[in-house]
C-alpha cells in the first residue's frame, strides 16, 4: 500500500490522501486550500491523480478543507461513490453549495474590474451541476460498523468530536492472507466539547495519520475561556457596544449559541439582542437539531427539558442581504454572529468595516486563523487593515477565546494516540505547519520511542 499526501501536509488546509492499494485506489478528503495566495494557487489544478482511477472516496467530515476540490474532481470525470456519515451529507451539500455561491459572487467582482482594465474574463473551475454531480455519488456509512467498499477495502467511520457527523477513518485492507489496518484521525474535537461526543480512540493500527493542528500547545481549559468570554460581553454592555464574532457556520456558531443558551439557563442577565448573520448558519444549525442522535448526554437533557430553545429565544435569524445591512444601523449593545471564520469572506467583512474603527466594539475571534487572513492580522496586533479597497483602523478590542477551538490541543492529540501507541504503528503527523507538528512530533518520540514522520505536498508513505 503506498499513500500519498496532497494536501495538509505541512499545512492546516487541503486535505486529501491518495491510497493505492492493489488493484484498488481511492481518495479520503479532497479539500480545497486555505490562507495566503500561494496556498490558494493550489487549487486551481489537481494533483496528478487520473480521475477516471479513482475508484472511491472516503470523507472524514464536511468542512470546505476537506471536501472543496470534490466538483473539481468530477469535473474532469469522476463517477464513483463517496462515503460519508449520514450527517456529513447533508452538510456537504449545504457547504459546497455556499462555496459556490461565494466563488461566483467574488468571480462576478473580479470580472468587472478586469473588464474595466481590459483584461478578459476569468470562469469558474466548476459549475452547480458538478456539485450535484458529487452529492449523488455520496453514500451513507454506520458509525462503528465496518463496511466493504471495494474488493478486500473495509471501512470503519467512529467518532471524532470536530462537527456534526465527522469521523475518524479505520481503512482495513486485505490481501494474500495479511491485512493491514490504516487509520486516518480526521480532525479531531477536544474533550467535553459541546453538544459532541468525545473522540472515539482506536487499540490497534499499522499507520497512524493524526491531524497536529494544535500540536505545539494546549488551548485555555473550557471553563477559564468561558468565563473570559462571559467578561468580555458583560464588559461590552457596559460600553453599549457590538460584539462581532467571525464565526464558522458549522460547527463553531452552534457552539456559541449552546454556551450561550446554557450562561442565561444559570442566570447570566444576557438579554441584549443576539444576530445570527448567516443564511449557512441558520441551515446548519437547523441540521444540527435533526440529529440528536449524535449529542452527548449534557446536550440531550437540555434539548429534552426544552431548556436550550427556551434561552435562545432572543437570537435573531437575518437571511436576507437587507437584514443584514439593516444590522449597521443597530445600536449596541448587541451580538453579531456572522461567517466567515478566517474573516476572509462573508458577511463578518462588511460588520468589520463599518464597526473596527469604534473604540466600544469588540470582535471575539473564537477559531484557528491561517497565515494571510484577515482574522490573523487580527489575532497579530495590526493597526489597520484593508476590507474592500478601504483602510481601515483597527481600534476594537480584539479577544483571541482559543479555548473554544474545535480542534483538539496538545495533551488530547498525545491522550488519543496513547490508546493506538501499544501497536507501535508507523506515524504521520498531518494537517499542521511545522511550528504545531515538530513539538508533537518530539513528545512522541520521548514518550512512546516512535519517530514520526512530517511530509511535505506530494510525500509518500508504504506498508
Amino acid at each position: 500500500m503506498k499513500i500519498t499526501l496532497y494536501g495538509a501536509a505541512g499545512t492546516v488546509t487541503g486535505s486529501a490522501y491518495w491510497v493505492q492499494s492493489g488493484a484498488h485506489n481511492l481518495l479520503i478528503d479532497f479539500g480545497v486550500f486555505q490562507g495566503d495566495h500561494t496556498l490558494q494557487q493550489l487549487n486551481h489544478d489537481l494533483p496528478p491523480i487520473d480521475p477516471h482511477l479513482v475508484n472511491a472516496i472516503v470523507i472524514t467530515h464536511a468542512h470546505l478543507d476537506h471536501i472543496g476540490r470534490l466538483p473539481i474532481l468530477k469535473k474532469a470525470g469522476f463517477n464513483n461513490p463517496i462515503y460519508a456519515t449520514a450527517a456529513t451529507i447533508e452538510m456537504a451539500a449545504l457547504i459546497l453549495h455556499d462555496s459556490l455561491k461565494v466563488q461566483t459572487f467574488d468571480l462576478e467582482k473580479t470580472n468587472r474590474n478586469r473588464l474595466r482594465q481590459g483584461l478578459s474574463v476569468l470562469t469558474l473551475p466548476f459549475s452547480k451541476e458538478d456539485v450535484e454531480g458529487v452529492l449523488r455519488l455520496m453514500t451513507p456509512l454506520p458509525y462503528e460498523e465496518p463496511v466493504e467498499i471495494l474488493p478486500g477495502i473495509k471501512v470503519r467511520m467512529v467518532e471524532a468530536g470536530h462537527i456534526l457527523g465527522s469521523a475518524s477513518v479505520e481503512l482495513i485492507a486485505s490481501e494474500q492472507e495479511k491485512t493491514v489496518h490504516v487509520v486516518f484521525s480526521g480532525d479531531l474535537g477536544p474533550q467535553g466539547m459541546a453538544i459532541l461526543k468525545d473522540p472515539e480512540p482506536f487499540k490497534k493500527a499499522d499507520l497512524v495519520f493524526m491531524e497536529s493542528t494544535y500540536g505545539d500547545r494546549d488551548h485555555r481549559s473550557l471553563k477559564d475561556t468561558l468565563l473570559e468570554g462571559e467578561e468580555i460581553i458583560r464588559e461590552a454592555i457596559g460600553n453599549r457596544g457590538k460584539i462581532l464574532i467571525p464565526s464558522f457556520a458549522v460547527g463553531r456558531t452552534q457552539q456559541l449559541l449552546y454556551y450561550l443558551a446554557a450562561a442565561r439557563h444559570r442566570g447570566e442577565n444576557f438579554n441584549f439582542p443576539v444576530y445570527l448573520d448567516s443564511p449557512m448558519a441558520i441551515e446548519a444549525t437547523q441540521i444540527y437539531m435533526k440529529h440528536q442522535e449524535l449529542y452527548d448526554e449534557e446536550a440531550m437533557e437540555l434539548f429534552r427539558s426544552g431548556d436550550l430553545m427556551n434561552n435562545l429565544n432572543h437570537v435573531q435569524l437575518c437571511i436576507t442581504p437587507e437584514q443584514s445591512k439593516a444590522l449597521n444601523d443597530v445600536e449596541g449593545p448587541c451580538m453579531i454572529l456572522a461567517g466567515a471564520g478566517m474573516c476572509n469572506a462573508g458577511r463578518i467583512l462588511h460588520h468589520l468595516r463599518h464597526n473596527l474603527w469604534k473604540p466600544e466594539t469588540s470582535v471575539i475571534i473564537v477559531g484557528y486563523q491561517a497565515n494571510g487572513t484577515l482574522g490573523r492580522q487580527l489575532i497579530d496586533g495590526v493597526k489597520n487593515v484593508t476590507i474592500f479597497g478601504e483602510k481601515i483602523a483597527v481600534k476594537a478590542k480584539i479577544h483571541s477565546l482559543g479555548g473554544l477551538s474545535a480542534h483538539a490541543g496538545q495533551s488530547d492529540l498525545i491522550r488519543w494516540f496513547n490508546s493506538v501507541s501499544p501497536s507501535r504503528p508507523k506515524l504521520v503527523l498531518s494537517h499542521g505547519e511545522d511550528k504545531a507538528r515538530e513539538p508533537l512530533a518530539k513528545i512522541i518520540k520521548n514518550n512512546y520511542g516512535i519517530q514520526a514522520f512530517l511530509p511535505n505536498y506530494g510525500n509518500s508513505v508504504e506498508i
